[in-house]
């Protein structure tokens, strides 16, 4: 049972969720002129999210990552991915209507569905990235 999907409409009465741009890192990069590294995305568009702020338990889980800056918790519906260097995973990136973008750092919570009947959901902690 997917009770994000139920209880989302309720806490979207009060906080509305918000359409974002979803850049999921696929793990492989572009090498510039210089050798510098640029990471390639798959953009995703017209993803709704539910942006709140962190919970002290949030903050406890993160404490570890030395996590400087603006944060936020989003709850999307799907797989997104904090960075994951063993497996070169992670390192999404979330952009706001406003054209601030997030790094997606840890994942929080997830749940996908045992039988894939369904598309699970997340909850990310995100911090505002430099220029945006």
């Amino acid at each position: 049972m997917n009770l994000h999907n139920i209880v989302s409409p309720c806490v979207s009465a009060i906080n509305p969720s918000v359409p974002v741009t979803l850049s999921i890192s696929d793990g492989t990069y572009t090498t510039n002129p210089d050798f510098s590294k640029t990471p390639n995305y798959t953009v995703v568009t017209g993803v709704m999210a539910q942006i709140q702020s962190l919970t002290y338990k949030d903050l406890k889980q993160i404490e570890g990552l030395n996590i400087q800056g603006s944060a936020r918790a989003i709850y999307l519906t799907g797989d997104v991915e904090g960075v994951v260097r063993v497996l070169n995973k992670g390192g999404d990136l979330i952009t706001f209507q406003d054209g601030t973008v997030w790094l997606v750092n840890m994942v929080l919570e997830n749940w996908n569905p045992p039988d894939n009947s369904q598309s699970g959901w997340v909850k990310v902690a995100c911090v505002l990235q430099n220029g945006s």
